[in-house]
């Protein structure tokens, strides 16, 4: 099933004089949450939709733990999820402290075959 996208108006942010242009923009076509995720498991396996659902559940905590302490989280080829940080910029590494991380994310880096996926994704001008 292809990507629907539509498109819209951007201004260039370099020369706010120039004209906009115009540019593709992904269009979600709903959403998958977790208990619809269970079910397709528990479809998919000999395993009760609530039992996949305590499982995805019991996964999304111990990630939201693991990344806490700072760890990398590597979901075979799913991906890995990790914690990165920003900060103000010192002269010395001895002034860099805590205080001084303005920003922190979650970073989400796919694994091989999510990368493959996205070159085999085809689109379709949403009307």
């Amino acid at each position: 099933m292809p990507i629907k996208f539509k498109t819209l108006p951007r201004k260039n942010p370099q020369d706010m004089t120039a004209p906009e242009k115009f540019y593709a923009a992904a269009v979600s076509n709903g959403e998958t949450d977790m208990e619809a995720l269970a079910e397709m498991i528990a479809y998919q396996s000999t395993l009760t939709d609530t039992d996949c659902y305590a499982v995805l559940r019991s996964l999304e905590y111990n990630i939201i733990n693991e990344l806490k302490q700072g760890r990398i989280v590597k979901l075979g080829s799913l991906g890995n999820f990790l914690v990165s940080i920003s900060s103000g910029g010192k002269v010395t590494p001895e002034e860099v402290s805590a205080t001084d991380v303005t920003k922190s994310r979650i970073l989400f880096r796919p694994g091989k075959k999510l990368r493959n996926l996205l070159g085999n994704l085809n689109y379709l001008k949403a009307s």
